[in-house]
């Protein structure tokens, strides 16, 4: 057998202990600070719009914190003393003020052509109307693309979008406006300047290989134990810039090689990774850090974790919104989650055990689910019966005892 310097066994700890796992759930009311630290640890938080259960941005501090105020993250992404701003950091995502500056390189090279194609064709023939755009919005102040809703619209893979709402995303993916606030989903947009405090926005511009390194650094240490791939996907950095960066941060002694038992490819430890026993009980987003590079969760965990949401629904295994079930160091089920708010109730649409789970799953996954449908509002849990979990579910809810399991 091919020696390895870390077990998989360390190697899963490792990674949920740098995602925030050994220490979730310590705070019995989490707040503004809990949610910072959170937010600080992780990097970027991806936004999503789909709505099913509630957007995706909201769900990894409660996976973590527990049910803290949905109200700090709307405060600290759109309020007025704000510690996040958008940008395009995995995908769509809020990422920690002070990073504003590494992603400066992305929007020279957005401004530069090097965006998706149509949006920069868009920019190509259309730059005369852009810095139109652009120059009503230093005059007018805040918009949403319904400012700018007339003209002809795009293919659907354009979403339908007008000219100018074309304008504005091309702004943005450059670097000219970000999102001022959001009225519900919708961006409103401003100036960058206008938007963020000057005392990041006059922060200089690293060259872009220091961003680069700067950026692994914080992907490393936001996974503890990763593989060139899975570094470079955090930031979805380009090929090139991340393997140099790599290079460059183990010749500087910041980042060691490893071999991971069972891993086909070299890793390499961040100096701070820990490998802490975790007694979790978490519901993941499928966007959740954790687990949104497929490769690197069957690495981890052993088994396929795949969005279905674009799958038409008899092709479907697990269901349309699912969420992986962490409980201790492993994941156990996979449920398939709504809320009816109009019912008052947390649909569980289907539910499926994992070859790690125990007899305690069910109990475990019960009272995660109460405990879920509390944060958003909601008054009970109903179980669809469907899926080899789904009955065991839905006698563990029915337990008198059921409740929010205390501690992690």
């Amino acid at each position: 057998m091919k020696p390895y310097d870390i077990s998989l066994k360390q190697a899963r700890r490792i990674a949920l202990t740098a995602q925030g796992f050994a220490a979730a759930r310590r705070h019995a009311a989490p707040g503004r600070r809990h949610f910072g630290q959170v937010a600080e640890r992780l990097g970027v938080i991806q936004i999503d719009s789909v709505n099913v259960l509630t957007r995706t941005h909201y769900l990894p501090a409660f996976s973590r914190l527990g049910d803290y105020p949905q109200a700090v993250l709307e405060g600290e992404a759109w309020g007025r003393k704000r510690t996040l701003f958008e940008y395009w950091g995995h995908e769509a995502s809020l990422l920690p003020l002070a990073m504003q500056p590494l992603l400066r390189w992305r929007m020279a090279r957005a401004e530069a052509g090097e965006t998706w194609g149509g949006l920069a064709r868009f920019g190509r023939e259309r730059r005369d109307y852009i810095d139109g755009v652009l120059a009503e919005i230093e005059q007018r102040g805040p918009v949403t693309g319904g400012d700018f809703a007339t003209g002809p619209r795009g293919q659907p893979g354009w979403w339908s979008w007008s000219e100018g709402k074309r304008a504005l995303e091309w702004l943005f993916w450059a670097g000219y406006v970000t999102t001022a606030t959001r009225r519900g989903f919708e961006r409103v947009y401003d100036l960058t300047e206008r938007a963020l405090p000057a005392a990041i926005t006059g922060l200089p511009t690293p060259p872009e290989d220091e961003a680069m390194r700067a950026l692994m650094r914080l992907s490393a240490r936001a996974m503890g134990v990763a593989t060139e791939a899975d570094l470079r996907d955090y930031f979805r950095l380009p090929l090139q810039g991340a393997r140099q960066a790599v290079r460059d941060l183990v010749e500087a002694g910041e980042l060691t090689p490893v071999t991971v038992q069972g891993w086909d490819k070299p890793a390499y430890l961040h100096p701070e990774a820990k490998a802490r026993r975790i007694d979790a009980h978490a519901l993941l987003s499928p966007f959740d850090n954790l687990i949104w590079f497929r490769d690197r969760t069957e690495r981890l965990f052993g088994l396929k974790v795949r969005l279905e949401i674009y799958t038409p629904a008899e092709k479907r295994v697990h269901g349309y919104y699912v969420l992986p079930f962490l409980e201790g160091e492993t994941i156990t089920a996979r449920v398939d989650l709504k809320a009816d708010r109009k019912a008052g109730a947390l649909r569980v649409q289907a539910a499926h055990a994992e070859p790690e789970a125990g007899p305690e799953t069910p109990a475990a996954l019960a009272a995660e689910l109460v405990r879920m449908a509390g944060w958003l509002g909601l008054e009970r849990v109903e179980v669809v019966k469907k899926g080899d979990l789904a009955s065991r579910l839905q006698q563990a809810l029915s337990a008198p005892s059921i409740r929010p399991l205390a501690g992690n």
